[in-house]
């Protein structure tokens, strides 16, 4: 049996996590959750899975559920989550916190030999060198949980990477795909939020009408396939059922399939190398859906995506830059603080201002992190 440490268990991604661990008992069982604030939607959970240890946010919280389940260990903050991380019990850690707060934790327990599955973008657009470089150094295996990612990991199975010529990462276009530059002139955040395809949390959800989702997935495959920038294509496909493809220099593809559901990739990752049945999966039905469609992706009409591409190739701190300030922006939008358009507008006056770093550390990106988004908040005002 597996023990894992989940980190982000009232989000989306975590939600999911535990729909798969609560259909297999005998194969997995939970020793941490980890969550930020919101204490209503996890008492049930923490009731229902009896964790060793629970992480939360901050001091405040700490005291809450410490109230509900004393007889738990309760930490907080980034020390709590790489405790929870690198605890000799834990076979596998599933970072699925938003943001670039979970980085730490990555590096820890990818020091203490622990398998990762990551479904947290932001550790490796901001820290991609860092985290590889200790993934080698440690002999430790990432498992990709995005669908995207998980696709081209399962499309590379028994192949040689040296063979690859390009990744074909798809995209679905988000909520406002149909939508010209002009048409997103007011756009309300329900609107964003109205995702064609996917169930997910409002932050990506908005990333992915953006598009900045898509750029940060390139970002993450540069670093966790070793491919170049100009080996990875974004194609748009509406209906998600194509999740990535790897074509090879004979010029063979190779996809995989599915139907759009998070809990596949995530139960590929806890399970791998075997596979089991995910629970309420709906098996693809290529009679039913009969036709695919793929078109040619706009830079313009989708700037987020280039400029994720642009600060990809510099390299250094620029990603760090991308991902912080895209971070503050999606937030300012989502308290209604920003319109949809000045997301982007945000992003590329940070991209400016910034002067990069060829190499930065830890410390170094954890402060570029922050100074950007102050640098955000403050154009605001």
């Amino acid at each position: 049996m597996k023990k894992i440490s989940l980190l982000g268990a009232t989000g989306s991604i975590g939600i999911q996590t535990l729909e798969v661990i609560r259909a297999h008992p005998e194969k997995f069982s939970i020793h941490a959750l980890a969550f930020g604030k919101n204490v209503h939607k996890a008492m049930p959970l923490i009731k229902e899975f009896r964790p060793k240890l629970i992480v939360v946010q901050d001091e405040e919280t700490k005291e809450l559920v410490t109230k509900e389940v004393s007889e738990t260990v309760v930490l907080s903050g980034s020390g709590g989550l790489i405790e929870a991380s690198v605890a000799d019990e834990v076979d596998v850690v599933v970072n699925a916190i938003l943001g670039s707060v979970g980085l730490p934790a990555t590096l820890k327990a990818i020091e203490a030999k622990k398998q990762v599955a990551i479904a947290n973008k932001e550790t490796l657009v901001t820290a991609g060198h860092l985290v590889m470089d200790a993934a080698k150094e440690h002999g430790v295996e990432l498992l990709p949980v995005d669908s995207e990612h998980s696709a081209i990991y399962q499309s590379l199975n028994g192949e040689n990477s040296r063979d690859i010529n390009k990744l074909i990462i798809t995209a679905s276009g988000g909520s406002f795909r149909d939508k010209t530059r002009e048409e997103l002139e007011g756009v309300t955040v329900e609107d964003a939020l109205n995702h064609p395809n996917w169930s997910m949390g409002a932050k990506i959800t908005v990333d992915s009408a953006t598009m900045m989702n898509k750029g940060l997935e390139v970002i993450e495959a540069h670093w966790l396939f070793n491919v170049p920038y100009d080996q990875i294509h974004v194609i748009l496909h509406r209906e998600s059922v194509i999740h990535s493809m790897v074509e090879y220099v004979d010029s063979s593809v190779i996809a995989q399939l599915g139907t759009p559901d998070m809990k596949v990739p995530i139960q590929y990752a806890l399970t791998f190398p075997e596979r089991s049945e995910v629970p309420a999966a709906r098996h693809l039905n290529l009679e039913e859906i009969a036709t695919l469609h793929f078109e040619k992706m706009d830079m313009e009409r989708f700037p987020c995506l280039r400029m994720a591409f642009e600060a990809g190739r510099q390299g250094g701190s620029m990603p760090t830059v991308l991902n912080a300030a895209n971070e503050e922006a999606v937030q300012l939008f989502l308290e209604g603080k920003i319109s949809f358009l000045d997301i982007e507008r945000h992003i590329e006056e940070a991209l400016a201002e910034h002067t990069r770093i060829h190499n930065p550390d830890l410390s170094t990106i954890l402060s570029i992190d922050e100074e950007t988004r102050k640098r955000v908040r403050f154009h605001l005002n």
